[in-house]
């Protein structure tokens, strides 16, 4: 099994995977989409090393994934006024 440092605890390349598509998909990214993006992510390869389709996949994928984050980040606070008011 791959360990790579993740954070402060070493953790395997398939948790690395794992963890990055949940929150892929948490935020709305397509699932299939998702997959093969935590996979480039997880492996950590270079930049350079990855073919034109992986680099326009992941760029893609966390564009997408940014969009969904900023409006859940902008909207939750918003939520919880509302649910103060209640």
């Amino acid at each position: 099994m791959h360990q790579k440092n993740f954070g402060s605890f070493l953790t395997s390349i398939e948790e690395k995977e794992r963890v990055y598509h949940s929150e892929l998909i948490r935020h709305g990214v397509n699932y299939e989409e998702a997959v093969q993006a935590a996979k480039i992510i997880a492996s950590e390869k270079p930049n350079e090393l990855l073919t034109p389709e992986e680099t326009e996949l992941v760029k893609e994928v966390c564009t997408a994934w940014l969009l969904k984050h900023k409006s859940y980040k902008h909207l939750n606070p918003l939520l919880m006024k509302f649910k103060q008011v209640e």
